[in-house]
């Protein structure tokens, strides 16, 4: 698969701080790639270096295979959303899809005709003429993907553009860029702070934290397999113990499994473990259960544990009781760096 482009060894210093440390990134053509960590983690200074608003203090940047390091934000043929989506209230939806057309000198007949196509593409053709201050945030949000979709952008850089949006309107946008990105066959780069989103998106995610990659790889990858405590707390992982060799593990709410006998703790036959556990907390959700546990770990540590139930499942456990707690082995994630 070709890249549409590369950060080889990027730093960016800011005085005495690294903000990216020593960056490597391969951007596949024609897929989506989500920069994915906590505010601070330098997501953002990776995107703007990308675009060309910040200059890398260590390494490069290639886009399309030339070195772009020192190239200006104008000439890398790059479509930037940001999460303010920066739109031209004065102007109608048409002038500013079509903005960037008109600085390029594209001609008045090929550009009604982009705007047109680019438009339809996000479900605005109707919309045309009205100003961005009749449109809904979603809305708002199609019309600055469509202009920067409309100059047929090398690579689409897309800074948090949903976190304005409600709940509701999130699923659907997501699903509109997931269409708009397989029908165009457009190269995206998303920054991100929202797991689920990441998750939904991604043909491959980069998780980041103090301006280093922690991991990165497809969803179907990452997910399953946490490098480290880090990645495995961003992505959902809630519980963490210690087996009797002094290896970290993680396991999900949803994997572990309760009954109500208690057994003291051991490996069972499948190399997975059984833990006696006392019933903290029970929130019921109508379709299932948060059953919050004081558990000893094989290490012999007291930890607090999260079981997601499914209602049904069991009898709702009281508050002070003593249930089994069962990890099966395919459930439990040994981390090589916690």
């Amino acid at each position: 698969m070709t890249d549409a482009a590369q950060l080889i060894g990027v730093t960016k210093r800011f005085g005495e701080t690294a903000a990216v440390d020593s960056v490597d990134i391969a951007i596949p053509e024609g897929r989506i790639t989500t920069l994915l960590g906590p505010s601070g983690c330098g997501k953002t200074t990776t995107l703007r270096m990308i675009a060309g608003y910040l200059t890398p203090t260590a390494g490069t940047i290639r886009i399309g295979g030339a070195d772009a390091t020192r190239t200006p934000p104008d000439k890398r043929e790059l479509g930037m959303v940001f999460q303010s989506y920066a739109l031209f209230p004065h102007m109608s939806v048409a002038d500013n899809v079509g903005y960037g057309l008109k600085l390029r000198k594209v001609a008045k007949a090929e550009r009604r005709e982009r705007v047109a196509e680019t438009l339809d593409l996000v479900g605005l053709g109707h919309l045309a003429d009205a100003k961005p201050g009749r449109l809904s945030g979603g809305q708002q949000q199609r019309v600055a993907l469509a202009r920067a979709i409309a100059i047929r952008p090398r690579l689409m850089l897309l800074d948090e553009p949903m976190s304005n949006l409600d709940a509701r309107l999130r699923l659907q946008m997501r699903a509109e860029l997931r269409r708009i990105q397989s029908e165009t066959g457009l190269t995206i780069v998303l920054v991100t702070h929202d797991q689920d989103e990441a998750l939904e998106l991604s043909d491959q995610m980069v998780l980041m934290q103090d301006g280093r990659v922690q991991q990165q790889g497809s969803p179907r990858e990452v997910f399953p397999a946490p490098a480290n405590r880090f990645v495995a707390e961003f992505l959902g992982y809630e519980n963490f113990l210690t087996a009797a060799d002094g290896t970290a593990l993680a396991v999900r709410p949803e994997h572990v499994q309760l009954t109500p006998a208690a057994d003291d703790a051991a490996t069972d036959p499948a190399g997975g473990l059984t833990l006696a556990g006392r019933v903290a907390d029970v929130a019921y959700r109508g379709v299932d259960m948060l059953v919050r546990l004081n558990v000893r770990d094989p290490a012999g540590d007291e930890v607090r544990m999260l079981a997601d139930v499914r209602a049904g499942e069991i009898e709702p456990p009281e508050v002070g009781e003593t249930v089994t707690v069962a990890l099966p082995e395919k459930n439990l994630v040994r981390l090589t760096d916690s």
